[in-house]
């Protein structure tokens, strides 16, 4: 259930703004009676809640009396605070988040051979977008039909967010995918991909026929490989990240081919 202490109140002070609603104009000490908080601290709750601008008082009447604001208008002072100080905290963040960048150093590149895994669709999806984002010279994705675990709306448009901030870091991008792929991908994604990515010098996109599975090549230091699940070949299983200069080296030389025959979109 729903408490003004969800807005920032505290326990005393939203006992105290209830119970002037229900008296009307009340004195400190009919409020500390009706509200059950204590009398000695029931100025400092009334000075808390009158700096927030949930209640007035009448400082010509001796005792001051004090009357609630219509709880409407409360409550949208309070949720306007409240939105106030994420959006602070917010900044804060990302003043933090800018800081630290500069401060962490990237972590030492391990030796040839090591490699990682993410299982399941949406861990494996993650994986690619972290190796996408760690490129800093080219990216060589070969792209078939995606597996039945993607939506490819949603997949896709996620995809080229991570691409476009590729391209702004000047990555050199070069896509492959299977014709069945550019003829079946949705409207919005297409549409994102001419707004937001076409118009990059350092990015090319080449459809082939008959392209299968789906490779990452990352500055052809590493390769990113799907695996299909081996009881249902449309659903993917996992996702491999090989950091191995020959393996990547050997499956370029398997991408540059097809890349050359393949036609520019």
């Amino acid at each position: 259930m729903a408490d003004l202490k969800d807005l920032g109140l505290s326990e005393y002070e939203a006992s105290a703004y209830r119970a002037l609603l229900e008296t009307g104009p009340a004195t400190a000490k009919e409020l500390s009676d009706a509200s059950g908080v204590p009398m000695g601290r029931i100025y400092d709750v009334l000075g808390s809640i009158e700096a927030q601008h949930l209640v007035r008082s009448q400082a010509a009447s001796r005792p001051k009396k004090y009357v609630a604001v219509e709880p409407d208008t409360a409550l949208e002072r309070l949720l306007e605070d409240r939105k106030r100080e994420l959006d602070e905290k917010a900044e804060q963040y990302e003043t933090i988040v800018g800081e630290l960048t500069h401060q962490l150093k990237n972590p030492a590149a391990p030796d040839d051979g090591f490699w990682t895994a993410a299982l399941g669709p949406d861990n494996s999806l993650s994986l690619l977008l972290e190796r996408i984002d760690a490129a800093d010279g080219h990216l060589r994705i070969i792209t078939g039909s995606p597996s039945s675990s993607f939506d490819p709306g949603d997949v896709g448009g996620r995809v080229i967010d991570h691409l476009e901030r590729a391209l702004e870091r000047g990555v050199q991008v070069s896509l492959l995918i299977d014709q069945s792929l550019n003829r079946d991908l949705p409207a919005d994604v297409s549409d994102r991909y001419n707004t937001a990515i076409v118009g990059y010098q350092n990015f090319e996109v080449r459809v082939a026929a008959a392209v299968e599975g789906n490779v990452t090549i990352v500055d052809d230091r590493e390769v990113c490989l799907e695996v299909l699940n081996p009881v249902d070949q449309d659903e993917t299983f996992a996702m491999i990240n090989l950091k191995d200069t020959g393996f990547a080296s050997e499956v370029r030389a398997e991408f540059e081919p097809i890349w050359n025959e393949a036609e520019r979109l």
